[in-house]
């Protein structure tokens, strides 16, 4: 369902309901009025809260889905949290008025309370009312997580309740016991401060960012179980107005791939709207090392800690229960000898510190051939070098054609790509060492290329 229609349902069974308040409280006030009962007349202040409620729910559902702006970055939502504490409010003192009244009626005055089929029939019709109201209410509320629309539904199911007590009221006025209006004025206070003070707790909590119960342990949950997720650092929630917003920290392997990593984190936003579509997902990734993580991985992780790049020619070897580690670094171009002696010392050092088990280390420095700062710039018009490349590679006669040759200056050398077309039936070491012999060749032949890389397919 759209936005659209999801503020219209809102809307819609916010204004209905706030026509069916007014009903009810009129009928209930004239009735109560009539036949001078406390019981039907606090009944009608209790309804015309529930106007009142009803009207401000209907505002604040307007204003609750407005979108977020440059000075509300949640939204809108906590209006609706707003409308019901003050709700809350108009039922507290609703409340103090019908006891205090009645039980200046129960001691200090016995007024004449006349039964009217009338006050029976009034008090049916709102119970049939407000149970139709109140369902509707709380299948939208429930629907959107929408307070405001809860909160009203629950006006109007405390109205159900509060008027059968005033019905059992006027049962006793009719044989004489007057006293049991009032008593039942009283009742119906105690009802709807009850109801109050679930609704203002419920509004509180919601002002104060606290998380309903089992939400926490369900998103926590949901997210532990997506593939790829170690372990989850920490989950914070928050809602605002039927909007819940999720912030959470997971752990993820620190070999993961960024797009691998990516993918991971927008598997966790849908499996948390699974649950709450509406929800907004923020999710943060933090490195994390696993056990069963490989030493070549280990030293990867170190090196590229260091703000290098992932080393090459790296090599593993076991002997008589301890580790022989030799692999090739660069450092950034223009570094002097002592600064990048350092910066290796320091690796070393780490590997050592964390794997113990390694006992020797050899590493091999090299300077970058590519300086951060150079521009690289691709040769996209056919050149002579281009030709001379592509009549020397088919000089060769095990090369069937030569195709996709691109040329990347960097400084004053160039990068060179290209793919090889090679008989299908030729065995996959006689083309690897095809292209070693090619790309030797090339570098023999071309002094001006810095890298090569060559892409064979069959055919």
């Amino acid at each position: 369902m759209s936005d659209q229609k999801k503020i219209d349902e809102k809307k819609r069974v916010a204004l209905v309901s706030v026509f069916a308040a007014i009903f009810i409280t009129a009928t209930k006030l004239i009735v109560g009025l009539e036949t001078n009962s406390l019981g039907i007349l606090s009944e009608a202040a209790h309804s015309g809260l529930d106007f009142i409620a009803a009207l401000i729910t209907y505002f604040a559902v307007r204003i609750s889905d407005k979108p977020p702006d440059e000075k509300h970055h949640y939204g809108h939502g906590k209006v609706e949290n707003i409308t019901a504490f003050i709700e809350t409010l108009l039922l507290f003192i609703t409340c103090a008025w019908i006891i205090w009244e009645a039980v200046q009626r129960l001691v200090f005055r016995t007024p004449h309370v006349e039964v009217s089929p009338w006050g029976f029939v009034v008090i049916g019709v709102a119970i049939i009312i407000d149970f139709s109201r109140s369902r509707a209410l709380s299948r939208v509320a429930k629907k959107y997580h929408s307070q405001a629309l809860e909160a009203d539904a629950l006006h109007f199911s405390s109205d159900i309740w509060t008027s059968l007590v005033v019905i059992v009221g006027l049962i006793f006025v009719s044989i004489d016991y007057v006293w049991v209006d009032s008593v039942a004025a009283i009742a119906v206070a105690f009802l709807v401060l009850f109801v109050s003070y679930r609704l203002g707790k419920r509004t509180i909590d919601a002002l104060m960012d606290r998380v309903p119960d089992g939400i926490y342990e369900d998103i926590q949950a949901i997210i532990e179980r997506v593939n790829g997720v170690e372990r989850v650092v920490h989950t914070r929630l928050r809602t605002s107005g039927g909007k819940l917003f999720v912030d959470t920290t997971v752990a993820i392997r620190r070999t993961t791939t960024f797009q691998e990593a990516h993918y991971i984190m927008d598997n966790i936003e849908k499996s948390v709207h699974e649950i709450r579509p509406d929800a907004d997902v923020v999710v943060h990734a933090e490195p994390f090392e696993c056990v069963d993580e490989s030493l070549a991985d280990k030293i990867r992780m170190i090196v590229v800690g260091k703000g290098l790049r992932v080393p090459h020619n790296l090599e593993v070897h076991h002997k008589d229960g301890k580790y022989h580690i030799d692999f090739d670094i660069e450092h950034q171009k223009g570094k002097s000898f002592v600064e990048a002696h350092n910066l290796t010392s320091e690796i070393e050092n780490d590997i050592r510190e964390k794997m113990p088990s390694v006992e020797i280390v050899t590493i091999h420095m090299e300077e970058s051939e590519i300086d951060e700062n150079e521009v690289s710039q691709q040769v996209e018009i056919e050149t002579p070098l281009h030709r001379e490349i592509r009549d020397f590679i088919m000089n060769d006669v095990r090369i069937i054609k030569c195709s996709d040759l691109h040329l990347l200056m960097i400084g004053d050398k160039y990068n060179l790509s290209l793919t090889c077309l090679i008989d299908k039936a030729t065995r996959l070491d006689e083309v690897h060492q095809i292209i070693n012999e090619l790309e030797t060749k090339l570098y023999n032949q071309f002094k001006v290329l810095r890298r090569i890389t060559v892409h064979a397919e069959p055919v």
